[in-house]
Order: structure tokens, then C-alpha cells, then sequence
């Protein structure tokens, strides 16, 4: 198996354990993180998985077709948990991209059908509105608001 294989084997099995301390420990200091909801660059990526995991008290995780060689990566991973402001049930389907630095994760992407996330997150709202820009910005703005608020908390 790959090095970056096992790297990512690592991430997942971290993520399932609700180790956020593992999975920041895969990412390279210089790391990115982009998808509908975050785009983060180095520490914050680990905080925001830290902060996903502890509100995320139900979440379970798994994956498959883990794919990776000297230069780039790639995984299927599904997620299942309630949404933590509006407690609704979320199935989240996602294909994930890597890049890779001196054996760490350097940039990773996640992408994901944001209108089915959001008729499953946010009900209603998510089936009228949630194939527009003006949602997946407010998304984005709350959640970036939501990071905030939990380094803070945690005097980060």
C-alpha cells in the first residue's frame, strides 16, 4: 500500500474514532481545506474537525475506495448525523481529493450535492433554496461564524 494510502486510511480511522488530534496530525502545516461550508487554511482545519466532532455527538463515518500515489489522493466517505442547529437527520454522500507535502495532506477538498445536504439540514428552507448562491453563502458565513465562536471559546 501507498504511503499517502495509509495516510489517508489513518485521517478516516481517526475521523470514525472521533480523534480529532490524529486527524489534525495528517495535515501538513501549509494545509488547505475547501468545501460548501469552509475554507480553511493550516490550525483551523483540525479545529474545525474538533468542533465537528464534539456537536456532532451522534456522527457516524465510514469509507471506502481510498486512492492515492506520490502526488494526489482521493476517497468516498459518508457521513450520518443530526444537524446540530435545526437536530435534523443528515446522510451526506462525499468525494474528497487530496494533494500531498512531505507526507501530509496538503490540500483537501470535499465535494457534496449542497442542495440534498440542505433539504436534509435545514428542511424546507434547503428544498426552496438550497440550489441558489444566496444559501450556500449564508452557510458559509455561518459556519465561518460558528469556528469563531468555538476558538474562542477554547481560547485559541
Amino acid at each position: 500500500m501507498h504511503p499517502h494510502e495509509e495516510l489517508l486510511h489513518r485521517f478516516y480511522q481517526g475521523f470514525q474514532r472521533r480523534d480529532h488530534a490524529a486527524m489534525a496530525a495528517c495535515y501538513h502545516p501549509e494545509a488547505t481545506f475547501d468545501d460548501a461550508a469552509f475554507s480553511l487554511q493550516g490550525t483551523d482545519i483540525g479545529l474545525m474537525w474538533r468542533m465537528l466532532i464534539e456537536r456532532g455527538k451522534d456522527m457516524q463515518l465510514t469509507y471506502n475506495h481510498i486512492q492515492a500515489d506520490d502526488n494526489r489522493g482521493r476517497a468516498v466517505w459518508d457521513a450520518r448525523y443530526s444537524f446540530s442547529q435545526t437536530k435534523r437527520r443528515v446522510h451526506n454522500h462525499i468525494n474528497a481529493s487530496f494533494t500531498f507535502k512531505d507526507g501530509k495532506i496538503l490540500t483537501h477538498h470535499d465535494e457534496f450535492s449542497f442542495w440534498r445536504w440542505s433539504r436534509q439540514a435545514l428542511g424546507p428552507v434547503g428544498w426552496l433554496l438550497g440550489w441558489t448562491s444566496f444559501l450556500q453563502q449564508k452557510v458559509r458565513k455561518s459556519a465561518a461564524e460558528g469556528l469563531q465562536q468555538f476558538k474562542a471559546s477554547r481560547g485559541v
